[in-house]
């Protein structure tokens, strides 16, 4: 199903960044939020208040139901069943509005992924699926610790893939918080045509409080993009089946550019202070290795001097660390844009990829 006619785009933007959520449990997204109560509340002009009329029969969300049943591609009565089941959720307005990857530093943030636990069910999850990931590897190029990795850090592999139901997150999100409303408004018009097309009632899944869902915690705009029906049994679930979504997190990552035995990221020890024009805030890989090849202690002549890389410095618990993220880096950041998720992920994979060599 095409959207090439519609106002809505087919083609997703690139998930949440500052907006997309932290994938941990419950009691320690509770312990960060709480750090800023009341904070953000006043900085975004967002206060608590009595929960909005029904979802269903307000102007704006009968302008969405005209626009979106236009085509016919999803029923009327569809979106009027689910609009009239849809409900306001104000702890989904609080926890959006205060991001933690804007919160935490890097020596905190390490404490929640790179865990003894996190590491042993991913070491359970990889040898339970090793046959799916080696065949995801040898198709989309993407190695098996770097998907593994991601399904972990998103979902615990699938053991906490949220508690919300996407309809109330993202009629929520569309349409009382203004600060991303055109954006949800987008994905929720993605949600219904994806529910459409793998015949689901748009009131049953069930992800997180930015409506992402599965293992990998897809977008509905990512999902009918990038999910594929990697066991080919005609649906792409992954919701449910992790064959689905390992493959569907592979080629996510081979779509946006992930390039096969590249490297991903380096430690450096620099000679002196941080450039400023060289460690800046962009995830992009702007510098080159030449660009950084006298100011570091270690030796860069493994690469080429023409390398696109991109320093960072990150606030770990021995101080700042430097590193360089190559292209592959990069591309974990299109997956969720900050840089301590794309370290998270790395570090995970190789204590992942060390488990398992041990163990072979």
């Amino acid at each position: 199903m095409s959207l090439k006619h519609s106002s809505f785009s087919a083609r997703p933007e690139r998930p949440f960044g500052f907006l997309r959520p932290l994938p941990v449990d419950d009691k320690v997204r509770g312990r960060v939020l709480g750090l800023l109560s009341g904070v953000m509340m006043s900085l975004t002009g967002l206060t608590a208040c009595a929960a909005p009329e029904p979802y269903l029969g307000r102007d704006d969300v009968e302008a969405f139901i005209a626009e979106v049943s236009a085509d016919g591609k999803v029923e009327r009565a569809t979106l009027e069943a689910a609009f009239k089941q849809a409900v306001y959720q104000q702890k989904i307005v609080d926890a959006i509005s205060r991001p933690a990857e804007k919160v935490l530093t890097w020596k905190e943030y390490q404490d929640i992924f790179l865990t003894e636990k996190r590491v042993t069910e991913g070491q359970q999850f990889m040898t339970e699926h090793a046959a799916t990931l080696a065949k995801a590897e040898q198709t989309y190029g993407v190695p098996a610790e770097i998907v593994a990795a991601i399904i972990g850090v998103e979902t615990f592999y699938g053991r906490i893939k949220g508690g919300y139901r996407v309809i109330d997150a993202l009629s929520t999100l569309a349409f009382d918080y203004p600060p991303r409303s055109k954006f949800f408004r987008s994905e929720l018009a993605q949600f219904f045509l994806l529910a459409a097309e793998e015949q689901r009632d748009p009131t049953e899944p069930v992800g997180s409080y930015a409506g992402a869902m599965g293992y990998g915690q897809f977008i509905p705009s990512s999902y009918r993009h990038y999910a594929v029906d990697f066991d080919r049994d005609g649906k792409r679930d992954i919701w449910e089946n992790p064959v689905d979504a390992i493959g569907s997190v592979a080629n996510y990552l081979a779509e946006h550019g992930w390039q096969r035995d590249d490297d991903i990221t380096a430690a450096v020890t620099l000679k002196g202070a941080a450039p400023a024009n060289l460690f800046t805030a962009d995830l992009r890989p702007t510098a080159t290795i030449g660009d950084l090849a006298t100011l570091t202690e270690n030796p860069l002549s493994g690469w080429q001097q023409n390398t696109p890389v991109a320093p960072m410095i990150l606030n770990g618990k021995q101080g700042e660390e430097y590193w360089l993220g190559f292209n592959n880096f990069y591309v974990i950041t299109r997956y969720n844009h900050s840089r301590l998720y794309a370290m998270a992920v790395y570090q995970l994979s190789e204590q992942l990829k060390e488990r398992q060599l041990a163990n072979q």
